[in-house]
Order: structure tokens, then C-alpha cells, then sequence
């Protein structure tokens, strides 16, 4: 929304963050960034203030028109059809700000300030700082360490649809969540369909054996960036098994450390975020937003290695595996070289035409952030060579 405010030259207020989640985060933006830092790295492009001046608020009967902006939006949409609104209006609330801007196709002047914006205009508050980088200091002095991003999480599962390994109980606890939440578009969901499609987060039990497949021992430290896994240490113990040495921010900290941000899932995001992009090795088990913002923050470190499942492959060879079709030296074989170009190697976005969902995302992959000119061919390759039909 900093990039679009720049475009149409408009005045930002500090963004809210969702109240209605699954997870029930109170959660302010300033309880998450330091709102100061925010506005003043990005005075020089865009004027911010933290809220409306009085005369548009509503104890003085100003009420602002609210919309959502249509998904994967380019200029043209935003001059013509949201720029006349604010004339008419003097205030909109957008009550959707993720992904309302196109990955591809935005004046590279946009593109560069959304790497600002990403980079350098969003820095988390002093509290969280503190204990994410106390978090990352103790792993640091056991050794190198994985981030596994284990998005096995009750809301998850329920949104998605996912059950694979679930009891029945389990399966019905989730089916009747999602139709708590009207947000959640889909109700009835055949769990096995999506799994064939790589729609699923991986279950612990196959991360375990795709994490051995990719050549990682039982002495490979484990941070478990995620909240609470759905079947807790039941569903956790094959991986345990395997990688004894898994850890979580709170096996780490004394619970006085972390008392300050219980409750508050986004702050406790925001210390996994932090350990996630220092570690040795991220990997995702599912591409979420966090996972895709961990990813882009890694490229733009130096392209820290960040494995990237391709989870419809590795069904498919977990199936086999398990149903001893597939020997355990071929499944690894096949796992490693499926996995061969998905370590967060340089490369272009993909850009699928009419379909920007299933395409690279800018915050994935900021190309624009990462390289000026004539060296952009070198590091990235020739240009537009990943646009798919």
C-alpha cells in the first residue's frame, strides 16, 4: 500500500492488522514495528501518519468508504477506477491490502520502492528484536541450524482441508472449524485430492522422511518455526525420532521471556521470522505468506539456502515409498534430484499470463531488489526467459 499511496500520491495512515483471524490476534501494527522507523525511512516517498486527522473520524459523523481493491492490480486500475474515489470521498479504507498489487509489469521506480519498503522501511520493535536476537544467538553457539517451517497448525489444516494422518475424530473437528470461520470460502473439501495436487502442507511424519531423503542426520539442530503443531507430540514424534535435536523458541526462552507476546500470534510469528531468515537452511513446508517473505529476505541476504518442496512431487514419491514400490535409496535419489534447483538459487520470477496466483511473487523472489543493470543478466539469466503460457 506504500507503493500505491506513492503512485497516486496520496497520504497513508499507519495499516491495520486483521482482528477476526482464526487465532484471535489483537495485535496493532505498532505492537509489531516500530512505527517511527516506518514513516521516517520512507518520508523522502511517501507521507504516513499514524491516524486520520480528527476531522474524518467518526465521533464527528465521518464515515470512510470502504472496498477492496481487486487482486493483482497494475496502475492503469489504480489511476483510473481508485484514484477518482478519493476525490469523491477524501478517505478510503481499504479493508484488503495483500497481494492488490501485480508481481510483474509496475514501473521499475514502484518496483524499487517495494524493495524499500521490504528492506529496509519495515523493522520490528525494539522488544521483539531483543528476544529474536537472543533466540538466534543460542542456536548460533550449538552449531549451524535448520528452520523448518512446520505449517501443521489447527487453522491450517481446517482452512485447507488437509487430513491426511488425522484420525476421524480429528478429520471432524477440523470439517466443523471451517464452517465456523464464513471466510473460508470452501466447506467441502476431499482431503486425498488436494494432497495429490501438492495442495497440503507436509505432515511431520513425511517431513521426517524428506528432511533424511535430503541427507540430514540425527546430529542436525532443528528449529521449529510454527505455533502449536495440530496432535502436538503425538504427531511429532516421528520427527523427534529421527532429528532428536529439535528445538522451539519455547524449549529456548524461560516462559518470563515470552509471557509479553503470549496470545499475540503475529509477534510470536515475528520471532520465528526472525530465526527463519538467520538460520543455515530454511525449509518451508508449506508456501505460505511467511514462508514466501522468509524466502524473498534470504534471497536478498546473498541467496542463503532456503529448500523449496515441491510438494506435489514428493506425494507422489512418498506414496510410492510407502507402499514399497519405491526402495528407500531410490526415494532419496529421486527426492535430492527433484530438489536440485529448488534451493533458492538465483533465477527470474516465473510470470504465468492471466494467472498471477500461481506465478513467482515479488516478496518471493525481488528481483528488482537484488541486482542493477547489466549484472542482473549475469546473476539472473537473460531476461523474460520464465514467462510460461
Amino acid at each position: 500500500m506504500v507503493t500505491v499511496a506513492r503512485l497516486l500520491n496520496l497520504t497513508l495512515v499507519v495499516p491495520e492488522l486483521d482482528k477476526t483471524s482464526f487465532w484471535s490476534d489483537h495485535s496493532d501494527f505498532e505492537d509489531i514495528f516500530d512505527v517511527r522507523h516506518f514513516i521516517d525511512s520512507l518520508r523522502d516517498e511517501v507521507r504516513i501518519v499514524k491516524r486520520l486527522p480528527k476531522r474524518f473520524s467518526r465521533k464527528h459523523g465521518f464515515e470512510a468508504f470502504r472496498m477492496r481493491p481487486v487482486s493483482w492490480s497494475n496502475e492503469k486500475y489504480y489511476l483510473e477506477q481508485i484514484l477518482p474515489l478519493f476525490s469523491k470521498y477524501k478517505v478510503v479504507h481499504f479493508t484488503k491490502t495483500d497481494t492488490r498489487l501485480a508481481n510483474n509489469g509496475i514501473l521499475h521506480d514502484l518496483q524499487k520502492l517495494r524493495c524499500r519498503v521490504n528492506f529496509q522501511g519495515l523493522k520490528f520493535t525494539p522488544e521483539i528484536e531483543t528476544l529474536g536476537y537472543k533466540l538466534v544467538r543460542i542456536l548460533q553457539e550449538k552449531g549451524p541450524f535448520m528452520a523448518l517451517h512446520l505449517r501443521y497448525e489447527m487453522d491450517m489444516l481446517a482452512f485447507s482441508g488437509c487430513t491426511h494422518g488425522c484420525t476421524v475424530e480429528e478429520a471432524e473437528e477440523l470439517k466443523r472449524l471451517r464452517y465456523v470461520y464464513p471466510w473460508w470460502r470452501e466447506k467441502e473439501i476431499v482431503s486425498e485430492e488436494r494432497r495429490q495436487k501438492g495442495l497440503c502442507p507436509l505432515a511431520p511424519e513425511e517431513a521426517s522422511l524428506i528432511l533424511q531423503a535430503l541427507g540430514f542426520d540425527k546430529e542436525t539442530q532443528i528449529y521449529i518455526a510454527s505455533g502449536e503443531i495440530y496432535g502436538s507430540e503425538r504427531r511429532l514424534a516421528p520427527l523427534r525420532a529421527a532429528f532428536p535435536r529439535i528445538v522451539k523458541k519455547e524449549t529456548l526462552l524461560d516462559p518470563v521471556e515470552l509471557q509479553q507476546f503470549q496470545n499475540h500470534s503475529s509477534q510470536m510469528a515475528a520471532l520465528d521470522f526472525m530465526v527463519s531468515v538467520a538460520s543455515n537452511t530454511f525449509i518451508p513446508t508449506y508456501d505460505g505468506n511467511m514462508a514466501k517473505v522468509v524466502e524473498g529476505h534470504r534471497r536478498y541476504l546473498g541467496f542463503k539456502k532456503s529448500i523449496l518442496p515441491d510438494r506435489k512431487k514428493l506425494v507422489e514419491l512418498l506414496d510410492l515409498h510407502q507402499n514399497g514400490t519405491l526402495p528407500w535409496n531410490d526415494f532419496a535419489l529421486a527426492v535430492r534430484q527433484a530438489h536440485d534447483k529448488r534451493m533458492g538459487q538465483p533465477f527470474r520470477r516465473r510470470i504465468i499470463p492471466d494467472k498471477p496466483k500461481e506465478e513467482d511473487y515479488f516478496y518471493a523472489n525481488p528481483q528488482e531488489c537484488l541486482c542493477e543493470g547489466t549484472n542482473c543478466e549475469d546473476l539472473l539469466g537473460p531476461g523474460n526467459s520464465n514467462t510460461l503460457q
